[in-house]
């Protein structure tokens, strides 16, 4: 529901927010607010190397940020996702409950319809950084519910047709979604410290100089 609610700001709002434990909040990054425009800027320009990538190398879904509740990555992002709350039955079997799925505004009412897709891609991640990261912190980020926007659930429709293709090559097929959906993608890229190319830092660039002027970015970098 939360989330839903954050996503409803549409392109004038992103949120990124980190939950984190009270004892280490003092040690935590500062969140980070910018336009879409400058955000861009931020991002680091490099060629991508696919060179070595397999799906297996970023371990998900893992027990989730809640280890008691007996729910893995995956459901725990369709909990705080859904806008009618789904029952949850022993093995945390999800039946029941109401999403709604931004990049094309589908109402989904069968958890089993959805994908818990990654906003930055594992391949486009691997291209762009994460080929140099520790095991540990790919699963971090292949899990990463620190922040509300780099796992999102979506109809298993639109996450296949996306695949691990960057802006340049596909938008959510919702008008209504796209400033948005690219205010999240470079948020996740600098959350994460993650590059990009020539030809998705230029399309990139046409939102955040055109449409989407007027989006803000809301990051949070990770630990």
């Amino acid at each position: 529901m939360i989330k839903n609610l954050v996503r409803g700001f549409g392109a004038l709002s992103l949120a990124l927010v980190s939950l984190l434990p009270s004892a280490a909040a003092q040690a935590a990054p500062a969140p980070e607010v910018t336009t879409l425009a400058d955000a861009v800027g931020l991002v680091t320009l490099t060629e991508e190397d696919r060179t070595g990538y397999t799906r297996s190398k970023f371990k998900h879904w893992n027990g989730g940020d809640d280890a008691g509740d007996g729910c893995n990555t995956r459901n725990e992002v369709l909990l705080a996702e859904a806008v009618v709350a789904p029952t949850v039955e022993p093995g945390c079997k999800l039946t029941g409950g109401t999403w709604i799925s931004y990049y094309d505004g589908q109402e989904v009412t069968r958890a089993g319809s959805l994908d818990i897709d990654h906003m930055v891609p594992l391949a486009e991640a691997w291209d762009s950084g994460a080929s140099t990261w520790t095991a540990a912190r790919r699963e971090a980020y292949a899990n990463d519910q620190g922040a509300d926007v780099s796992l999102v659930a979506v109809t298993a429709r639109t996450n296949r047709s996306k695949s691990d293709q960057d802006p340049a090559d596909w938008m959510p097929p919702s008008p209504e979604a796209q400033c948005l959906y690219v205010g999240e993608w470079v948020a996740t890229k600098l959350r994460w410290q993650l590059t990009a190319d020539d030809r998705e830092l230029e399309a990139l660039k046409v939102y955040a100089e055109g449409p989407c002027e007027d989006t803000i970015v809301h990051y949070t970098p990770a630990a």
